[in-house]
């Protein structure tokens, strides 16, 4: 039996799916109850629409509690601090008893951080008017019309509510359509691709060699700064350890599967190279250490996913944005609180995958004057990091960087090289020990003896115990021929190191020498 009540609850279901942008939290398999939200409104209230013929307002009481008890289970799957829910009743007529405190004042569930509040509204006979100004107020729809129809026909409910739960139903093929857009395809490809890079790190001298991870194209201030380029991207797939790798390789597996999912093929490539290159671009400015690992590209994709998130709030929250936000927050403070975390490339990787999703957007939905603004602001952003990159001298505040590259071209006995390098830092600022060091080491092979002599001094002045300053020193005084200073560094080399076997056979050496 059909009449105009069952015609109104299913025009109001019309109202707020086709017209106002909800989607069905839950139908009820009556087809006699609705909970609907609001799609992309975090600020709108839940909907939950009843079709019943109201006896008794003790019965509504009690309905009206277990909604509030239900909204407060919603709020909490939600993670909202606060929902409001607009409870609607369409009865025939009102209760026979007393009901009208129950539309005056809301129930409201309330604990120390959280609020879950129940206005209810009743469309009855005698009540339509001022029901329908209610829901323009709680709801802030004002654009809903009542179609009560007397003459509905059977067949007019029935293209009501198919219209009604077809619309519901493609709109949520459209939301399940953004997670299928592609298939994780160079998601395992990058996986694979770091797993054998990592395998032949280990292969041509350890993968936490430094000598070997500069070989292969880890981040390294000096070396980009003379023109090499490409370290901003290959950096993506070296990995410092077993754990590093395993960590990175877990983390992609299952950010990259979800974001390739959304993005498709080409546009995750895009983001996580874009991405990799902001955070080697961010820890070129503000890092000085040698630095490798999938880290800042995987953080561009959480940025991707966050894009994901302003794009389709609602969406993002009800499904992978609490996850997202926990992820990101849980790194960064990790990254943080342990010194050897390249945080500068977390966060410029972070900011890469934001901007990269900007400008590719989503599939078969192209907005293309925000993409452009995306672009430029991209290109401007990394525009501005290499222009103070490259004109600020960075290497100038990095000496460890230096001193890792100077024996770098040592163990290649490129020692032209070495010494200028070391001489041009040595003449701009206040060096170590191990500066001068290897400063004299280089002197040495270029046979600049006395100027070898001064920097080992100094080194020595800067470190008493350096041995091996005063073992080079005794050699640089033997060829000299002067034998008392010779005997004297010699011996405090051995005393320093007395197991170095070396320093024992020069002192040996020289005590043997008239």
């Amino acid at each position: 039996m059909y009449n105009k009540e069952d015609y109104l609850f299913w025009n109001l279901a019309e109202s707020f799916i086709i017209g106002s942008g909800y989607r069905i939290v839950k139908l009820f398999p009556n087809q006699q109850e609705l909970w609907l939200e609001k799609k992309e409104n975090n600020k709108a209230p839940i909907i939950r629409l009843l079709r019943y013929n109201l006896d008794w307002g003790n019965w509504m009481e009690r309905d009206i509690q277990l909604t509030a008890s239900t909204g407060d289970k919603i709020r909490k799957q939600m993670n909202k601090r606060r929902l409001g829910v607009v409870n609607i009743y369409v009865s025939e007529l009102p209760p026979v008893d007393e009901y009208k405190h129950l539309l005056d004042k809301p129930v409201v569930l309330k604990s120390t951080f959280s609020e879950t509040s129940v206005h209810t509204i009743l469309f009855a006979d005698g009540l339509y008017q001022e029901a329908q100004k209610d829901l323009a107020v709680l709801s802030g729809i004002d654009s809903i019309s009542l179609n009560q129809r007397d003459d509905a026909e059977p067949e007019d409910l029935e293209s009501l509510k198919e219209r009604t739960l077809g619309h519901a139903r493609e709109a949520n093929r459209e939301e399940q359509a953004l997670f299928r857009a592609g298939k994780p395809i160079f998601t395992y490809v990058f996986m694979a691709l770091q797993i054998m890079i990592f395998i032949l790190l280990e292969l041509s001298g350890g993968s936490t060699n430094p000598s070997t991870l500069i070989q292969f194209g880890a981040k390294f201030n000096p070396l980009i700064l003379q023109g090499e380029w490409w370290r901003f991207f290959a950096p993506i797939f070296l990995h410092i350890g077993f754990l590093h790798l395993a960590m990175n390789t877990l983390g992609l597996y299952f950010v990259g599967t979800a974001v390739e999912k959304i993005l498709g093929s080409t546009r995750f490539i895009f983001v996580y190279l874009v991405a990799g290159f902001g955070g080697s671009l961010a820890s070129f400015l503000f890092s000085h250490d040698l630095s490798a690992g999938a880290s800042g590209a995987i953080f561009g994709l959480l940025g991707a996913l966050l894009y994901f998130g302003i794009t389709f709030p609602s969406l993002f929250l009800r499904t992978m944005g609490p996850t997202v936000f926990f992820i990101i927050i849980f790194n960064l403070a990790f990254g943080f609180s342990v010194s050897m975390v390249d945080n500068a490339g977390h966060l410029g990787g972070l900011a890469g995958g934001f901007l990269a999703a900007g400008i590719v957007h989503f599939p078969k939905k192209k907005k293309l004057l925000l993409q452009f603004g995306f672009l430029l602001l991209t290109l401007l952003t990394i525009g501005s990091g290499l222009f103070y990159g490259y004109n600020t001298d960075l290497s100038s505040k990095d000496e460890q960087s230096l001193v890792m590259l100077a024996e770098e071209y040592i163990s290649k006995e490129n020692y032209d090289d070495a010494y200028n390098l070391l001489k041009e830092f040595e003449a701009k600022n206040k060096v170590t020990e191990r500066t001068y060091f290897l400063l004299s080491f280089t002197e040495i092979k270029k046979e600049m003896l006395p100027e070898a002599k001064r920097h080992l001094k100094q080194a020595i002045n800067l470190d008493e115990d350096f041995h091996e300053a005063h073992y080079n020193l005794a050699l640089v005084y033997l060829e000299e021929g002067n034998l008392e200073e010779a005997r004297k560094h010699a011996a405090q080399a051995a005393e320093i190191k007395p197991d170095q076997q070396e320093y024992q056979n020069l002192v040996i050496e020289l005590d043997n020498l008239p």
